[in-house]
């Protein structure tokens, strides 16, 4: 079966959660996983769970450089090295043929705040391992992005409790 790319965007709740069923429902199936964070604290109460699932397999970075807009001009020279050596880590470890499936979250706002080498994720989603089933997340992807995908899909916020002064939430926002 040839695996196909899939991108959950837009601005509303739900893009990482999408994201962790489909990895879910392919361990379900005994398909093994890799799944990857960029961007966020590696806290997020998803990756407990994760742990425990056989077939799932984290590669977390381990270093977190906070908001983009408060980054310095020198610590975005540091996050986009240690995130393209974390991305290459990464295609490394899918390249031996074992995964059915890599997710990548907050992919996406790596790639347009250039904290990546932007040409190896193109060069690795333009020969990725055939079998390779490839999820990408995060808002407003890139045009080379939406048409080296399969499956793009958008989740449009209509109401949410942040606008209303309510802060994530543990287990549901977190």
């Amino acid at each position: 079966m040839e695996g196909l790319t899939h991108i959950y965007t837009g601005n509303g709740k739900g893009k990482t959660t999408a994201a962790v069923g489909l990895g879910v429902r392919c361990a379900g199936n005994g398909g093994k996983v890799l799944f990857s964070q960029f961007l966020k604290d590696n806290k997020s109460s998803e990756l407990k769970i994760l742990k425990e699932i056989e077939n799932i397999h984290l590669e977390l970075c381990g270093e977190t450089f906070g908001f983009y807009f408060r980054m310095s001009e020198e610590t975005k020279k540091l996050a986009k090295e240690t995130y393209s050596n974390y991305l290459a880590r990464i295609i490394d470890s899918v390249k031996a043929g074992e995964y059915q499936m890599l997710i990548m979250d907050e992919i996406i706002a790596t790639y347009n705040y250039e904290l990546i080498d932007r040409q190896m994720l193109l060069d690795f989603l333009q020969n990725k391992p055939e079998q390779l089933e490839v999820v990408l997340t995060g808002r407003d992807p890139a045009e080379e992005l939406v048409t080296l995908a399969d499956y793009v899909s958008e989740i449009v916020k209509i109401k949410h409790p942040y606008d209303q002064g309510i802060p994530a939430r543990i287990g549901i926002e977190r």
